[in-house]
């Protein structure tokens, strides 16, 4: 108890440190977000908490020209204990999530979000800010991960050099912390079918790390090219046959097959094959690849399950991992491990819904990005205090043990544990609000609009067909 207390108090004075500017209003306004009651609604409400002894006008003050060190309140959550996979190694998820600003027009470097479930179902491109996110994973059935990082993604940004380089900076921080060392197994990377899990491979390749991905139904890999006869003539060829997903009569024997009872899923078998690669071509993220293309090997995992808890009608599921020549025990871990990576969407829904990340109509992308870190702090304190928090259910709410609480829950008890932490902050100076602009005197400086980034492109759409053609390039 009192080495879990000790953590929470250091991380919050080293949060404090990581705010070199109006450090004591960003402070205050995290610790207003965790000792709220119920889920924040709107920004201004958090000046009524009384964690938050500044004024609303301080708030926004803070908001707007405060200064978050993100490079060391990195380094901070990077040497806090982390979760660990049942073999010992660490799990990172990487996704991303965004946050919606359709009617904002003075707001730069807006880009078009993809979101699903809007419109009967349907995938519509809405306006706003797309943050790629970072978190650690843990075993066991729960809502709980360690976020990391957290970057915006901007107008012309790739997904997948942004997502490496944002891995490269946290394997990094890890590696400096003593999380990982050379004699750990390689960190686990774990992707949904947005990215480019080969091409992520690529760029990672000097680093410990091992890449996971889920893949579409219709792509086309290659087997590795088959031993060059005597006396042949002419170039070797560099792949061999097709593995088409949609085609088993090309997938042939597997290398490794498994089947686990589970009990959410009944039945679930894994069959696997060995270095499968995509054919790359120059177009697409490797255009600007200069010489011959590389040669990505990993393994192909084939997931079935007998249901599914939604009662809908389970599909395969496809994954391709970097590491190949694997073992039964190997694949378990890693289908394992992909199903895990769904806890990240649990952290997505508290951030949003109960710390009321994406509540704010900011208008700049500094501020949101300020507003960002705050959360993410704010997150972290809550998993620090996960031991030390009481369970304060409501009447209707089952009784849960003291290590099965959900975030919400220890939020509702922080407050209580705020006094027994302390605070760095100073106590505010008595100040007056500014005269403001004189009434009936019309804005002289109206705020610029800009235009929301779309990707443009310049090749025609091929019309549709009936028939879905597997998709034969990387």
């Amino acid at each position: 108890m009192a080495a879990a207390l000790g953590r929470l108090s250091g991380f919050r004075n080293e949060f404090h440190r990581c705010l070199s500017s109006r450090a004591d209003g960003l402070f205050e306004l995290t610790d207003a977000v965790l000792c709220a009651d119920g889920p924040v609604r709107s920004l201004v409400e958090l000046s009524l908490a009384s964690e938050h002894r500044r004024g609303h006008g301080g708030l926004y003050a803070a908001l707007n020209r405060g200064r978050v060190e993100v490079s060391r309140l990195r380094r901070a959550l990077a040497g806090l204990p982390l979760p660990r996979a049942a073999d010992g190694r660490l799990v990172l998820a990487v996704d991303i999530t965004s946050w919606l600003r359709p009617d904002a027009p003075t707001s730069p470097q807006r880009i078009m979000c993809h979101t699903y479930g809007r419109g009967k179902g349907q995938h519509i491109m809405i306006p706003g800010w797309p943050y790629s996110v970072i978190c650690a994973l843990e075993t066991g059935r729960h809502s709980w991960t360690a976020p990391l990082d957290a970057v915006r993604l901007a107008p012309c940004d790739e997904a997948a050099e942004v997502t490496a380089t944002q891995l490269r900076q946290v394997v990094t921080d890890l590696i400096a912390a003593g999380q990982q060392t050379p004699d750990d197994p390689d960190i686990l990377v774990v992707t949904d079918a947005g990215y480019d899990a080969p091409r992520l491979a690529f760029l990672l390749a000097d680093l410990p790390v091992v890449v996971l991905g889920r893949m579409r139904s219709d792509r086309v890999l290659r087997r590795a090219a088959p031993p060059r006869t005597p006396g042949a003539y002419g170039r070797p060829p560099r792949h061999g046959g097709e593995f088409v997903f949609g085609d088993p009569a090309t997938w042939g024997d597997p290398d490794v097959t498994t089947s686990t009872d589970t009990r959410l899923y009944g039945p679930a078998t894994a069959r696997s094959w060995n270095r499968l690669h995509p054919r790359l071509t120059h177009r697409s993220a490797w255009a600007a690849q200069a010489g011959r293309l590389p040669i990505i090997e990993g393994t192909v995992i084939r997931l079935e399950v007998d249901r599914l808890p939604s009662g809908a009608i389970p599909t395969p599921v496809w994954l391709w991992c970097s590491s190949v020549d694997l073992s039964g025990s190997d694949v378990d871990h890693l289908w394992h491990a992909f199903l895990r990576r769904f806890d990240i969407e649990h952290t997505f829904r508290l951030l949003k819904q109960t710390l009321g990340w994406t509540c704010p109509k900011l208008r700049t992308p500094e501020a949101a990005d300020r507003w960002t870190w705050l959360i993410l702090a704010g997150y972290t304190q809550l998993r620090l205090a996960r031991s030390l928090a009481a369970d304060l259910r409501r009447p209707w709410e089952k009784p849960a043990e003291p290590d099965r609480l959900t975030p919400a829950r220890v939020r509702r008890g922080f407050r209580h544990l705020r006094k027994h932490t302390g605070t760095p902050a100073r106590v505010p100076k008595p100040s007056r609000p500014g005269p403001g602009r004189p009434a009936g005197r019309t804005n002289r400086h109206p705020t610029p609009r800009h235009n929301v980034h779309t990707a443009t492109t310049h090749k025609t759409k091929r019309p549709k067909t009936g028939t879905k053609r597997p998709r034969r390039t990387g």
